[in-house]
């Protein structure tokens, strides 16, 4: 016999003689110690459950259920350990998927596609717009009266048992983190493909992921990093983090001396790139590239021309300028992938070496985010102030390098 309070007891026979199964009851009365769950034996049978408490003027709010898929758990987890002889971590990256078909009650949904049509929208790979958190919208949103008029409560007891469509097992994603250095000015970080068709012949992203896919056995992968570069800025110094997020693979464990061998097959495969500090992340541990990554700083040297004869002279009171503030209207060349806005940037320092009468070399310090393209040249007065308004020059950025992102993630690590 498990415990059941006093109120709840009449809404358990009430429920019990609905045909309500034996475990949603234990749910819907909030029992929540385990064992019953493992023995053999609604949102309609909620309100059910609501209004019965009603009549003893007591309150029933849906925290007081045990959740649907934590009474699963309970009853599932058990056979599983069982069957397969082995304990059952509910935090275990390998997942079971198990696809269910009841054509008895696929229909019940239906209803609310009618009266919450917001609430159902097509997606790309569902076959249907019924989605569990669809379903879930529009019962938040529906009124309980409206419910009621719609679906018999309680709800009618079905007459078959589900069937199974398949059973996938898969690996939960694993995360590789790093830090890459890219010496090509004909290099672009992801992929650069137009229309369908691919502008140049591979990518930071694949000279990466591409090696790490097939050695993680991997269905697939999501690349992320810390800022990007432009196809003909190269990232030089200690490297720009990165992150890849591998789907599904079928090998997951590397011992630290593998991880280092991966690291130079990747780095001996071009040399258009090198990566270093490769080593296996947690997905929390992602966070960190990206936490408060406006606030970073990054270095940059640019060779910068101008239109009029400069001298050394004309270079110097750019050293002394600190904590410039620059607002820069998105420019032009990506305004077609990023919204139209002003966005405020600092210039930290300067720092500049006098080449010849058109052309000076110039160390920046800035506020990650800012474009240094645009504050060379203007952007069409876009970026203002810039260099040329600086200096009353028209002035133009030949050759642009990241020379530090100073993000620091992932930890380093010794040769």
């Amino acid at each position: 016999m498990f415990p059941l309070s006093e109120e709840n007891k009449h809404v358990a026979q009430l429920l019990f003689s609905s045909g309500t199964c034996p475990r949603c009851i234990f749910r819907l009365c909030g029992v929540d110690l385990h064992a019953p769950y493992r023995r053999p034996s609604k949102h309609a049978a909620w309100l059910l459950v609501k209004q019965e408490m009603g009549k003893q003027s007591l309150s029933m709010g849906r925290n007081d259920v045990v959740q649907l898929k934590e009474a699963f758990k309970w009853i599932t987890h058990p056979l599983f350990s069982e069957e397969l002889g082995v304990p059952i971590d509910g935090k275990s990256l390998f997942e079971v998927s198990v696809v269910f078909a009841h054509p008895e009650t696929a229909e019940d949904c239906h209803f609310l596609g009618e009266v919450c049509p917001d609430c159902f929208k097509p997606a790309k790979n569902k076959q249907s717009v019924f989605t569990r958190m669809a379903v879930l919208k529009a019962l938040n949103k529906i009124k309980e009266d409206n419910f009621l008029e719609q679906f018999p409560c309680p709800p009618n007891s079905p007459k078959t048992v589900c069937t199974v469509l398949g059973i996938e097992c898969t690996h939960g994603a694993v995360f590789v983190a790093g830090r890459y250095n890219k010496y090509s000015r004909n290099l672009p970080q992801t992929p650069w493909i137009i229309d369908g068709e691919r502008k140049m012949e591979s990518s930071v992203e694949e000279l990466i992921s591409d090696h790490l896919l097939a050695v993680f056995k991997a269905e697939s992968f999501n690349f992320s990093s810390s800022g990007r570069e432009d196809v003909d800025v190269r990232t030089l110094g200690n490297g720009r983090p990165f992150a890849v997020e591998l789907l599904n693979p079928h090998r997951v464990h590397f011992t630290s001396q593998e991880v280092r061998e991966l690291q130079q097959k990747i780095n001996k495969s071009s040399d258009k790139i090198q990566v270093r500090d490769l080593q296996l992340v947690t997905r929390e541990a992602i966070g960190y590239m990206k936490e408060g990554e406006e606030g970073k700083t990054k270095t940059y040297s640019a060779l910068i021309w101008t239109n009029k004869v400069i001298q050394k002279k004309d270079i110097g009171f750019l050293n002394d300028l600190k904590d410039l503030k620059i607002d820069q209207k998105t420019p032009l060349r990506v305004l077609h992938r990023r919204p139209l806005a002003v966005r405020t940037r600092a210039i930290h320092s300067m720092e500049t070496r006098y080449l010849d009468e058109h052309h000076f070399r110039l160390y920046l310090k800035t506020q990650a985010g800012t474009y240094i393209k645009e504050f060379v040249h203007g952007d069409f007065g876009r970026t203002r102030p810039n260099i040329g308004s600086l200096m009353n020059v028209t002035a133009d950025i030949l050759e642009l390098d990241v020379e530090s992102v100073d993000v620091d993630w992932p930890p380093a690590l010794d040769d």
